[in-house]
Parts: C-alpha cells; sequence; structure tokens
C-alpha cells in the first residue's frame, strides 16, 4: 500500500487547494466559504521521488452542532488510517487557539507532522516563521497553496516522514479501477446513506439536513468479485431554487461526475414519487448517454397501496426510459442492493458490448425487411449496411441514400429492434444516419484532356448523323 498523508486543519485554511495541487486535478472543491469540504477526498500525488496517499478533510472548527460534529469524525477517520499528517494554518489569520488543540491532538495520535503554513504570499516569511515556530513543529515550511508556491519543498520535507515501501499495490496507484458508478438524486433522499451501506461502515457524512454533501466523492468498493468506484453527489434542486454560489458550484460537479461515470443511479424518493427534478437529472444522463439505473429509496416505509400507487406512477412518467427497468431498495436497512448492483452489471455490460459489422448489417437487413422506412418525398430510403461507432453509449452508424429525412418513428423502430435483439438493457442506444455519395460524381473530371476531346468529337459526330 502507498503511504497515506492527511491534511488536517481549521476550516478555510486552503487544504483542498493544496489538495489540487498536490494531486494535479480539481477534483476538490474549493471556494472562499469555511466548512465546504465535509467528506474525505483521496487522491495519489506524485509529486516527489516516491508517490503518496493524500487525503483532504474537513475542516475542525471546534464546534458541537450536527454537521461539524459529522465531519470532525471523518476527519478522526482519516488520521486513524494516515502514516503522516500534515497540519495547515492560516497565515494571514495567525496562530490561533484551535490551532494549538488540533495539533495536540495530533501528538496524541504519536504520528509525524509537518506544518504547511499557507497563504504566506505578500508576507514576511521570517515574521511568519517566527510566530509559529512556538508550536515546536521540526518540518514547518511557508507555502501559497493558490499559486502552487513552495509545495515542492513542502513534499520533500513530508517524504521522510513516510515508511518507505518498495512494492506498493497496484489498486491504490490506479484509484480509478473498476466500473465508475455516479449517484445522483435531489437533496435528501439517500445517497450518502446508499453508498455507507455499499461500503459497509461510515464512508461519507449523513445527516437529515439537506445538502449535506457538497462536493462529488469517490469510494473505491470490492463487492462479489467485482470492482466500482462510486460517486456520492451533491443533491440538486430545480434551477430557479439555487440561489446560493457554492450549490451552484456543486450542481456542476454532479454534471461532471455524471459525464465521468460509466453508469448512473438515479435515486428517487419512493414517498414523494418522480419529482420533475428527477425526470431532469434522467434527461441529463441521457444528454450524456450514460448507462441508467433507476432505484426507488425508502421503499420499506410505504404500506402495499402505497407501493402499488409508486410502481404506477413511475410507468407513467418514466415510459420514455423503459429500457432502465426501476430497483426498489431501503439504504437505511440495507434491502434490494443485491438487486440494485446486478441491474448495475447488466447495464455496464449492456454500455460496453462489442458489436460487429456483419451481424449489425444482418440485423438491419431483417430489421428493413420486417418494417420498411417511409417515403421521404416520395421516394424510398435504402439503408445499405451499418457498422458499429463506439460504445458506452452503443453507437450505430447506418449509411444508405436518403437518409437526412427519416422519420424520428423508424429511428426509434430501429433502437428498440437492435435493443431486442442484441438484449441491451439499461443503457441508451444512438442510431447515427450517413448519406452515401455517387461513386460517379466528379468522374468526369478525372478524365484527360485527350480523352474529354475525344469524347467531344464522339458527342459532335452522333449529333451530325441525327
Amino acid at each position: 500500500m502507498l503511504p497515506v498523508v492527511a491534511l488536517v486543519g481549521r476550516p478555510n485554511v486552503g487544504k483542498s487547494t493544496l489538495f489540487n495541487v498536490l494531486t494535479r486535478t480539481r477534483d476538490a472543491l474549493v471556494a472562499d466559504l469555511p466548512g465546504v469540504t465535509r467528506d474525505r477526498h483521496y487522491g495519489v500525488c506524485r509529486l516527489g521521488e516516491r508517490p503518496f496517499v493524500v487525503v483532504d478533510t474537513g475542516g475542525l472548527s471546534g464546534e458541537d452542532a450536527d454537521i461539524d460534529v459529522l465531519t470532525a469524525r471523518q476527519v478522526r477517520l482519516a488520521i486513524d488510517e494516515a502514516q503522516a499528517c500534515l497540519l495547515m494554518v492560516d497565515a494571514r489569520d495567525g496562530l490561533l487557539p484551535q490551532d494549538h488543540a488540533i495539533l495536540d491532538e495530533l501528538r496524541r495520535t504519536a504520528k509525524p507532522v509537518a506544518l504547511a503554513i499557507n497563504k504566506t504570499d505578500g508576507l514576511d516569511a521570517s515574521i511568519v516563521l517566527a510566530e509559529f515556530s512556538s508550536l515546536g513543529v521540526a518540518a514547518m515550511l511557508p507555502i501559497a497553496a493558490s499559486h502552487a508556491r513552495g509545495v515542492g519543498d513542502l513534499v520533500a520535507q513530508v517524504l521522510p516522514l513516510l515508511p518507505r515501501d518498495d512494492e506498493p499495490d497496484a489498486d491504490v496507484e490506479n484509484e480509478n479501477t473498476g466500473t465508475r458508478v455516479a449517484i445522483v438524486g435531489r437533496p435528501n433522499v439517500g445517497k450518502s446513506t446508499l453508498v455507507n451501506r455499499l461500503f459497509g461502515e461510515e464512508r461519507v457524512v449523513v445527516s437529515d439536513v439537506a445538502g449535506t454533501t457538497r462536493d462529488s466523492i469517490h469510494v473505491p468498493l470490492e463487492r462479489d468479485g467485482r470492482r466500482y468506484t462510486l460517486i456520492d453527489t451533491a443533491g440538486v434542486r430545480r434551477r430557479g431554487r439555487v440561489d446560493d454560489a457554492l450549490e451552484k458550484f456543486s450542481a456542476i460537479k454532479t454534471l461532471q461526475s455524471i459525464a465521468a461515470a460509466q453508469v448512473v443511479i438515479v435515486l428517487l424518493d419512493a414517498s414523494e414519487g418522480v419529482a420533475e427534478q428527477d425526470l431532469t437529472l434522467i434527461g441529463q444522463v441521457l444528454d450524456a448517454g450514460r448507462a441508467l439505473v433507476i432505484a426507488a429509496n425508502k421503499w420499506d416505509g410505504l404500506s402495499a397501496y402505497e407501493r402499488e400507487r409508486v410502481r404506477e406512477g413511475l410507468d407513467r412518467k418514466l415510459n420514455f426510459v423503459a429500457w432502465a427497468t426501476p430497483v426498489f431498495i431501503s439504504a437505511k436497512h440495507g434491502s434490494g442492493l443485491r438487486e440494485l448492483m446486478r441491474s448495475v452489471d447488466r447495464a455496464h455490460l449492456s454500455a460496453t458490448r462489442e458489436l460487429s459489422t456483419s451481424d449489425l448489417t444482418r440485423a438491419l437487413e431483417q430489421a428493413i425487411a420486417t418494417h420498411q422506412p417511409p417515403l421521404v418525398r416520395g421516394h424510398a430510403p435504402r439503408l445499405r449496411f451499418a457498422h458499429p461507432g463506439g460504445h458506452n453509449p452503443p453507437t450505430i452508424v447506418i449509411h444508405g441514400t436518403r437518409t437526412r429525412h427519416i422519420a424520428d418513428s423508424y429511428r426509434r423502430y430501429l433502437e428498440n429492434f437492435f435493443r431486442k435483439r442484441y438484449k441491451l438493457e439499461g443503457t441508451p442506444i444512438r442510431i447515427e444516419f450517413r448519406e452515401g455519395e455517387n461513386p460517379f460524381s466528379g468522374r468526369r473530371n478525372k478524365l484527360t484532356e485527350s480523352q474529354q476531346r475525344k469524347r467531344r468529337r464522339l458527342i459532335r459526330h452522333v449529333r451530325g448523323k441525327k
């Protein structure tokens, strides 16, 4: 296993900014507000002589509010699994009592600690170091994370604190192994509860307060011999109700997670049925071309009559994605999760299935024999052959003539025909029509000059005889 370094400190000292610099990503959401990060973010830093895992954590405020307590629990879990801790402080705020309290807690773990004094740009480094030297940390370095200044020297200070392992675990080296599964939905439908239930421990913060999750959290998971990367996302409300800049950034991260995923679980609240925002999220998944699994959560709290009403509502409102069979689960109690992950596996298998040109062409001929394409301006389109154009989603390219004006109803017929033939479940299918070129187009221009003169003489000779 690669060694682990936990970033720890008060809220808004720049931990997420440093995390993005160390991992050379934008995985962590950064905003000039305290308390943005609440869960644990994992990434790999490869800036030094050897890589290590870096964990971004929420700020330790020292307060007793529910969210602060839950965030602190995630921080302490990160500290427990780390081999070294990097305490971050804010040079502009100066040395505060909470910095002393956090350092005392880190020292009680008996783990090596380095001190990163952030936001030193424009300040006298010697004065800053003199103020924080009272903490008694040997590995101490001034940095400016937002400008990546001093980060290389910081990594050089941290590496000697880590145990050396000549055979790092390949799974940690490649943190994106397995099927990428994004879990999206409205606020407070149970996304984080589902992640924790699948993971088997409190991996992300769960609270009854809507909007607890603000960033997209990647959680590697192995279940029934298969590997996944679960992506817990922030709840997305209707655009008209979003007036907070941070919530807008969270929504953008959710949409980015949909694009980065291979399978998307749209989680619904069964007690509330299908809301308008649920349909909007499903539309986003379709636009991205991702495999789709619909999960109705909180199923255990409904009566038989309410369950029947929910089923009828799903059939009526989700008929445009009838190929995505809903799964009924209880994330809190764990019921239905086996069928949920089976649906994820089937959707991923369908979305990545390899199709051959010969088989697609035979299937196209059979589809045409069963139902001819409608006339286009009085002429029948001719569909000659088909070939695969990609996967996730499966894309089928059909070549022919007069294909530009083929009716959408016939496109949907072909989608359903290919879906049924290849048993593609839980994935959209894209059909692309391409107009064939006239093989004789431009042939006259390819004749040599002497051939064109002979052709003109022959035409005049024939006309003269007439």
